[in-house]
């Protein structure tokens, strides 16, 4: 697998305003978003690469991927939604997700949201960052196949989001043509 070099503008909306906040409105210090690429291609490379078995290994791998970006889930949303009011219904949390989130993390927004009304909610977005520079040998499924692992922190993130706002979930991704990807978010009945 292999990347091409990312882009160095910040992760948070910007390099920053004259006066030292940030373009967010956020003061202290950003995460440049090359380091995040690259500490991202890095991290699910190290645990792919020192797995013994890769089948019940990937089990072990997904759980840690994820769980990091249950964390990182929280905390975005801890440090983006302070001064909003709260959210009145799921729908209105998982707009938030989005467009907000997905825009702070991604530098878009989902090009494409669907429900079935009960409980169901799928995102697709069709350029996604990380799987923009990626590519294979052989490409195809194999590409996909590939891509997967790197699908496992944003399903935390987005999972970790979702429990910050008060919504339990289950959150899956797949994708079978890079760039595109679709994450799916089933809500836990309460």
């Amino acid at each position: 697998m292999s990347f091409l070099s990312p882009t160095t503008s910040s992760i948070f909306g910007g390099s920053g305003n004259e006066d030292g906040t940030s373009a967010t409105g956020h003061g202290g210090m950003l995460v440049n978003e090359s380091c995040l690429d690259f500490l991202m291609m890095e991290l699910v490379d190290a645990m792919c690469r020192t797995a013994i078995d890769e089948d019940t290994d990937r089990e072990v791998i997904f759980y840690k991927l994820e769980m990091l970006g249950y964390r990182v889930g929280q905390s975005l949303v801890e440090r983006f939604t302070v001064d909003r009011p709260r959210f009145t219904d799921t729908l209105d949390v998982v707009k938030f997700i989005c467009k907000d989130l997905w825009v702070i993390m991604f530098k878009k927004q989902v090009d494409n949201l669907k429900t079935n009304h009960r409980g169901v909610y799928v995102l697709q977005d069709n350029n996604f960052r990380w799987f923009m520079r990626m590519s294979t040998d052989i490409g195809g499924t194999d590409s996909s196949s590939k891509a997967t692992p790197y699908l496992w922190f944003p399903c935390g993130v987005i999972r970790g989001a979702l429990a910050n706002l008060g919504v339990s979930s289950v959150v899956m991704a797949e994708t079978s043509n890079l760039p595109q990807c679709t994450f799916q978010i089933k809500i836990a009945k309460s």
